[in-house]
């Protein structure tokens, strides 16, 4: 009996290829996605010896694409969609129309007609989800403030997208029919509406109540492979629905059903298991953008994809810096977001091929855009790590700090009136700040978030707009006349901070929350009074609660906690703690 290996043979040699060029891009201290890449050059039509069957490794690369931004959705619900629509909805209206205009003006430089410049612009303009996702994973930015408008912006993006997948061949359509055709776009375009608009609610509100209730179901079987399978067929499954019956990207759909998910008890747990295969799977995504590159075609489009390179690496990360630094967003949220979306994916691939089946673009945009692709997948992670040493670099020089205002300048506390001054407004600040408002105690906030500081003003709270590394915005909270200075969240450069503020106030009481022990003794050393690290208050909270269900009194709960403490201190203080920091 004859068997056909060809998708066995096209999953494992597209694996292979890329687990061997994965590690050798790793040992050169280059970022995997570069060996992905590089993999799929070599299993591709293109090159010699063995070839991957592209049709079945795209394939697979969409499940890895539908899993990832599943997991994406699971932890991101909708309130911080909502929170970052000020930045990423004019952030991405912004950065598409610049793209798009400078995709013009490169198709009138090579001879195009204006709407194939036009159609060029917009298929650059967006940005690849698997490459930002990953990014911002490999960074620990995916949940962090610039990792949220990132992806509220590829959001915003991937409706964009939608549109034009309708819209374009509505057009052509219509102008070969003439002008009765006209009328079928507007028609088509409030469908388009339509549909969406049942789909977010069917999935957000609808599934809301159904899916959390199938898992549940299931989970009550205590059969871990159905609980799995149950998490894979909503996740395709929801994605699969959106594509075929509401005219949405597979992307799309997996996002919404992802962040269903996340709002149900089972978030933990249909993460670990989409985990499972997500990885696989989107590894292949770029070892299909690799296939698609044929290195013969560089010497034909080499000036074209030039160009298409410069808007992607240059004019779309220009203009989304614009944008964040003009809504007074930080400088580092700033560089985060538009050096993430500097480069082009999926969906550029997929508009350039409709593209080409309406004889909008030349066969060269589409090899130029695979080319500007590949090299810039290959650069961003480079990129986006020199981000922190940058900022660092020029915020030690005042660049890029928002100054303080003197009209909200913080004035002397009134006599015998107890003050502190609290670095960040997160959940741990808003506690603290409401025990301390409590007890009688005035607390001025410096926080960078910008309608974090809009908010607290109109309810009347004493809060200074800046960056706590500044010597003025201490000055502008009243650093001077404080008893206390709390710095409620980790930040990276604490240490500057506690030394500013006590040359500035010698009778300072410093509290500071980090993350990691091994930087209590260096805070320490800084001057601060107190350092809580997370990784102690944690195992202290975790070793009252055994000796509390234990059946411990209150005074053997306080010496233990006392002698764990007292442990993780001289822990602090161990070789083994200076040989993690100085590694």
């Amino acid at each position: 009996m004859d068997h056909d290996f060809s998708l066995i043979l096209t999953f494992v040699g597209g694996l292979t290829a890329a687990l061997l060029f994965g590690l050798i891009a790793r040992k050169l201290h280059l970022s995997p996605l570069v060996g992905y890449l590089l993999a799929g050059v070599v299993v591709g039509p293109y090159s010699p010896g063995f070839v991957a069957d592209s049709h079945t490794v795209e394939q697979f690369a969409e499940l890895g694409v539908i899993l990832l931004m599943f997991g994406v959705g699971l932890h991101f619900h909708l309130k911080d969609l909502i929170a970052v629509q000020r930045v990423a909805v004019p952030g991405a209206v912004v950065q598409i129309s610049v793209a798009t205009v400078l995709g013009v003006i490169v198709g009138w430089c090579f001879g195009w007609s204006t709407i194939s410049g036009l159609v060029f612009g917009m298929a650059i303009s967006v940005a690849s989800t698997v490459v930002l996702t990953r990014v911002l994973e490999d960074h620990q930015n995916l949940h962090t403030p610039s990792g949220h408008v990132a992806l509220g912006w590829l959001v915003v993006e991937d409706l964009f997208t939608i549109l034009l997948l309708v819209l374009i061949p509505a057009v052509m359509e219509a102008r070969q029919s003439g002008a009765g055709g006209w009328d079928n776009i507007l028609s088509e375009l409030g469908w388009m509406f339509v549909k969406l608009s049942v789909l977010v609610a069917l999935t957000l509100f609808a599934g809301k109540k159904i899916i959390p209730l199938v898992l549940r179901y299931v989970a009550r079987t205590g059969a871990r492979d159905l609980f799995t399978l149950a998490v894979l067929v909503i996740a395709l499954g929801v994605a699969v629905c959106s594509a075929e019956f509401f005219g949405a990207s597979m992307v799309l759909g997996a996002f919404l059903a992802g962040m269903v998910v996340g709002q149900s008890d089972f978030c933990a747990r249909a993460a670990a298991e989409a985990m499972l295969m997500r990885d696989a799977f989107a590894v292949l995504f770029f070892v299909s953008v690799g296939m698609m590159f044929d290195p013969m075609s560089v010497g034909d489009c080499w000036p074209l994809a030039l160009a298409t390179l410069a808007v992607v690496m240059i004019g779309k990360p220009l203009a989304a810096y614009v944008v964040v630094r003009c809504l007074r967003r930080p400088l580092a949220l700033a560089l985060n977001v538009s050096v993430a979306l500097a480069q082009v994916g999926e969906f550029s691939f997929i508009l350039a091929g409709i593209a080409l089946v309406y004889d909008i673009l030349p066969p060269e945009a589409n090899q130029a855009i695979i080319l500007a692709s590949v090299i810039s997948i290959s650069l961003n992670p480079i990129l986006y790590r020199q981000i922190t040493p940058v900022v660092k670099w020029l915020e030690k020089r005042g660049i890029g700090l928002p100054a303080p205002s003197l009209a909200n300048a913080i004035p002397p506390p009134e006599e015998d009136a107890r003050r502190v001054v609290l670095v960040g407004f997160g959940p741990t600040g808003r506690m603290l700040k409401s025990i301390l408002n409590d007890n009688g105690v005035e607390v001025v906030i410096v926080e960078m978030n910008i309608d974090t500081v809009t908010r607290i003003r109109e309810q009347g709270g004493k809060i200074v707009y800046g960056d706590a590394r500044q010597r003025e915005v201490l000055k502008h909270a009243g650093i001077e006349y404080a008893e206390s200075l709390i710095l409620s969240s980790s930040i990276p450069d604490a240490k500057d901070i506690v030394e500013m503020a006590i040359e500035l106030n010698s009778r300072l009481d410093v509290m500071i929350h980090t993350k990691y022990m091994r930087d209590v003794d260096i805070l320490k050393e800084a001057g601060a009074s107190q350092v809580f690290s997370s990784e102690s208050e944690v195992a202290l909270s975790m070793a009252e609660y055994f000796l509390r269900e234990g059946g411990a009194d209150d005074e053997k709960i306080v010496s233990e906690r006392l002698r764990i403490r007292a442990e993780l201190n001289n822990e602090c203080t161990s070789d083994l703690c200076h040989e993690e920091l100085n590694a």
